[in-house]
């Protein structure tokens, strides 16, 4: 019995691919298969009622994408020398809004709906003709050249969120309500203008908004992608997170007001225009310890 016994472990141990390397010919860009980030679901909200609301007010907010702590949104410029787990926040509007998983918009109020060739335009990356030397007979012959998109030059974005007090829960909170990516676009070029660079000092840059997106509808696909974590790559963050727990760098850049909502930027200027910002965090500050009774 047990030389039979033997016999049968023997003849095991002989079988082809017993203790060899795997044949499956997928590669991994690492030692393990990522299954967490892309089956997150975003953090939900809890219920609100109009009568728990004591006071609330809108607020918009400017984030400068260059800032050191925001870089996580500005990064990767090209998707392709990245792997493909990670995307630039732009990016990643731009890719759901061409598989048709997300919905843009051309006003904060989500009124009149954008397409991908009008975003196009924003970019300046519409298909241009020019005319070009045919190396064979000399004569200048017409070519189209399709356009590209810039997505460095998307280097700010803009937060619409409303803050409210909360009687119920007894606590002063923010929800984001939409986001619109700005381009700092540098001046056209005229006909017959030399090239501008955009990178030289003396180019003044103007604010060129590319499309509002609603944040509930945006929510899980920011859930499920991925930022860079300069400490932990196996703890990365998602984009969820990064807005859900305020870890960004800001400043507010215009507030609800009689005046037809007129931003800080037409009275105050320069650094007059930051201390008016910190101006109304303090005085919402205030409003929060007003509102309680001891």
């Amino acid at each position: 019995m047990k030389k039979l016994f033997f016999l049968l472990v023997l003849t095991g141990l002989m079988q082809p691919g017993l203790f060899s390397q795997p044949t499956d010919p997928t590669v991994l860009d690492g030692i393990y298969v990522k299954e967490h980030v892309p089956a997150r679901k975003p953090v939900p909200y809890h219920h609100i009622r109009e009568a728990d609301m004591m006071w609330t007010k809108m607020m918009w907010r400017m984030l400068d994408l260059k800032e050191k702590i925001n870089h996580p949104l500005y990064y990767p410029i090209n998707v392709n020398r990245i792997e493909n787990s990670r995307y630039s926040l732009i990016s990643l509007f731009l890719e759901s809004i061409e598989a048709g998983d997300l919905e843009v918009y051309d006003d904060d109020e989500f009124t009149v709906p954008l397409t991908i060739a009008t975003i196009d335009e924003k970019f300046d990356a519409v298909e241009s003709t020019t005319f070009v030397e045919n190396p064979e007979t000399g004569e200048m012959v017409e070519k189209k050249v399709k356009g590209t998109r810039n997505l460095g030059e998307v280097s700010r974005l803009m937060l619409k969120e409303v803050w409210y007090f909360d009687k119920q829960r007894a606590k002063l909170e923010v929800r984001i309500v939409s986001m619109c990516p700005i381009r700092m676009a540098p001046p056209k070029k005229a006909i017959g203008e030399e090239d501008v660079s955009a990178s030289g000092d003396d180019v003044e840059l103007t604010m060129k908004k590319m499309f509002w997106v609603y944040y509930l509808a945006v929510r899980p696909i920011l859930a499920n992608h991925e930022v860079f974590n300069p400490n932990n790559d196996a703890e990365r963050r998602t984009y969820d997170d990064i807005f859900f727990k305020r870890r960004f760098s800001s400043f507010i850049f215009y507030e609800t007001n009689v005046y037809e909502n007129r931003t800080i930027s037409e009275y105050k200027k320069g650094l007059d225009a930051l201390l008016e910002s910190e101006r109304i965090k303090d005085w919402m500050f205030k409003i929060e310890h007003d509102l309680w009774e001891f």
